[in-house]
């Protein structure tokens, strides 16, 4: 069987009868199978996999089948599949079965998708290189030498080698976006509350959301429009109804665009990027659209706000891993207390540790006012500009990373390093906006390169079809 470019393919293949979605997850397990050294997946679903491509098959045969049939799909390991493990890629979640299915999943379940496995990331989401994970680090594919991004690194290396249609992610700061840049892929982060949480083992509440790769839009679209939408079981999810998507790619009128000048002039940026960055919007320029370059004068706060709130949510979400209710025990204890200690202390890993630590400061009644209390003031000003911007113009354009996938090691003993990864994803996330990632080319060392598209909240439809439209005028 020939590689699958796209969801397209597969579906013509199944039309002309020649496979069917049994022998489509027979070529992905083999796939993973031979390029298991990338160690993107943590468990694959071999049985269930390959049940579910019966029941599909069956369906096409009797004209029943859902949108997805033939689709299969990696989830990252933050994602509950009922009667199946998940464990955040952490100690502390050992051995834990899942006794529910997340929304997100269940959605692609009942349009027939066939989901293949669980997927690497770092834990609890907390990462840019995915080097911080109970199961080992995952390998670029590109590079071996590389970080594939992070935390959904796992998720973002299964398409990029071909191991699975497309896959799940969850974009916190940048972490669908991120990954997508280092991997060459497409990465979305919706509009916070467009896809329900419900199910996602939470890292930072106000701020989670469960985003897509794939190699193409199309397919991108095709999955956000099934897992998107209104959910009896996350009060958080937003009722507005959901477009087709992948229906209304094509973008027919001349658009305005602003880049922020802060971004482009960075010392951080790495010149490649910032070359193609301005290749593309010379471009759209040629094109007969609208480009302006505007200061961006919080873009030095927004970090500082995204870590400040980000480890206060999470020293909240996970006091609930304490060895008591489910996964990890030390056996180490004594008395109740030194259970408490020792579970948390043995089960979480270091970043997780420092993001706990720092969390617990920032809530402590000494200075709650002074940063967290202050955090949220500056998330509403960043808030309030990106949506004023947003007002003026249809789409904000700048680089998704500050630079392209970095060696294993560079950053690990440098955590402020680590964290300067997010510079342009955060902004996206503390706005809660829409933001794309797509690719731009690529570097001297032949790495991708990102794109990065946001637009104003619940307006995906209009940012899968820019995104479409800078694909196609790249090319």
């Amino acid at each position: 069987m020939e590689k699958f470019h796209s969801f397209d393919e597969i579906k013509r293949s199944l039309e002309n009868k020649e496979t069917d979605c049994k022998a489509i997850v027979h070529y992905y397990l083999k796939n993973i199978q031979t390029k298991a050294h990338l160690n993107a997946f943590v468990e694959v679903y071999e049985q269930s996999a390959l049940e579910q491509a019966a029941k599909v098959d069956q369906k096409i045969k009797d004209g029943t089948a859902g949108k997805l049939a033939g689709m299969v799909i990696g989830i990252k390991d933050v994602l509950c599949y009922a009667d199946h493990q998940v464990n955040a890629s952490s100690k502390i979640l050992e051995g834990f079965h899942s006794q529910f299915t997340a929304t997100a999943v269940q959605k692609l379940i009942d349009e027939d998708a066939i989901i293949i496995g669980r997927l690497n990331c770092d834990e609890f989401g907390m990462g840019s290189s995915n080097e911080n994970t109970v199961h080992g680090k995952v390998l670029n594919a590109l590079d071996e030498e590389r970080v594939p991004g992070g935390s959904s690194g796992g998720s973002a290396v299964a398409v990029q080698a071909n191991l699975c249609t497309t896959s799940l992610g969850t974009d916190t700061g940048g972490s669908v976006r991120q990954p997508a840049a280092f991997t060459g892929l497409v990465g979305i982060k919706p509009t916070y509350s467009r896809v329900s949480r419900f199910g996602l083992i939470a890292y930072a509440s106000s701020f989670d959301t469960i985003g897509v790769f794939s190699t193409n839009v199309k397919d991108n679209a095709r999955v956000m429009e099934v897992i998107a939408g209104q959910d009896d079981n996350d009060s958080t999810v937003s009722r507005k109804e959901v477009p087709q998507y992948s229906e209304q790619l094509e973008l027919n009128k001349p658009v305005k665009v602003a880049y922020l000048k802060e971004t482009i002039e960075s010392k951080a940026l790495q010149p490649e990027i910032k070359e193609h960055t301005l290749d593309m919007l010379n471009k759209l320029k040629e094109e007969g659209h609208t480009v302006e370059e505007v200061d961006f004068p919080l873009l030095e706060y927004v970090l500082p706000t995204y870590y400040i709130l980000t480890t206060a949510e999470a020293s909240s979400n996970l006091s609930r891993f304490d060895g008591v209710k489910y996964g990890y025990r030390t056996p180490n204890a004594h008395n109740l207390e030194s259970m408490y200690k020792l579970t948390r202390s043995e089960g979480f890993g270091e970043e997780v540790k420092r993001r706990i630590m720092l969390g617990t400061f920032v809530l402590s009644a000494s200075y709650y006012d002074a940063y967290f209390t202050k955090a949220q003031k500056v998330r509403r000003l960043i808030k309030e500009f990106t949506e004023n911007l947003l007002n003026k113009f249809d789409y904000i354009v700048l680089p998704t990373t500050p630079s392209t996938a970095f060696k294993f090691g560079e950053h690990s003993d440098d955590p402020v390093a680590m964290y300067l990864e997010d510079l342009y994803t955060v902004q996206a996330s503390v706005s809660g906006i829409p933001a794309i990632s797509i690719p731009n080319g690529k570097d001297e060392n032949g790495l991708p390169i990102g794109l990065q598209v946001l637009t104003n909240s619940f307006k995906e439809a209009e940012l899968y079809a820019f995104a479409d439209y800078l694909m196609k005028i790249k090319k």
